[in-house]
């Protein structure tokens, strides 16, 4: 486990182009799209915050109870209100928190091994940020030193992360995924990954 860092798992989106599908809940290995990013984070830490949405009870259904859940009130209002709510949540209950990683419940094959990659970069390199490098731009997965939490409680609508990315790029860092980046929009989409990972 690795201390003094909390992870939030954004997964309160409508999935409005999965052919009436929840995204969070499709199949993925042993589990579903959701599980297997909770999968990942409990082999990190046992602080984690799972931010909910649209079908927040179908799906924290399947969520364990050892993992928190949080329904974003505002969450059509975008990522951004999601990650400002579980933000508080972190501000409020793990004051310890050295940093917060924000992971998607939709790039099923971000794992482990790239995750630490992030957190060992970002202790390593004593940047504020450290994020997932797209080629000309930076994203999630990403972590954020524990002094950007009230900046990151504040974000509204769909200012994301990205957003806070840009504001400290001076202070920020990028990993290379090697493809392990490459999320999940569409139904032609998963079914395609389901085909090349055999799943």
């Amino acid at each position: 486990m690795t201390e003094g860092i909390s992870i939030l798992i954004l997964a309160a989106g409508a999935s409005t182009r999965m052919q009436e599908n929840i995204k969070q809940l499709l199949p993925w290995k042993n589990t579903t799209l959701l599980g297997n990013a909770i999968e990942q984070a409990q082999k990190i830490t046992d602080s984690i915050v799972v931010i909910l949405g649209s079908n927040a009870e179908k799906i924290k259904k399947v969520v364990p109870k050892t993992v928190k859940t949080l329904k974003n009130p505002n969450w059509e209002q975008g990522m951004g209100s999601s990650i400002s709510c579980g933000a508080k949540h972190v501000l409020e209950m793990h004051q310890d928190t050295s940093g917060i990683l924000l992971m998607l419940a939709d790039q099923p094959l971000i794992d482990v091994e790239f995750l630490n990659t992030i957190i060992s970069t970002f202790r390593g390199r004593k940047k504020r940020i450290v994020a997932t490098d797209y080629g000309e731009k930076l994203g999630v997965p990403a972590i954020f030193d524990h002094t950007l939490l009230i900046e990151l409680s504040e974000l509204k609508k769909d200012f994301g992360a990205r957003h806070l990315i840009i504001k400290h790029k001076s202070e920020a860092f990028g990993v290379v995924p090697d493809g392990k980046e490459v999320d999940i929009d569409t139904q032609k989409e998963y079914n395609q990954l389901l085909d090349l990972y055999n799943t």
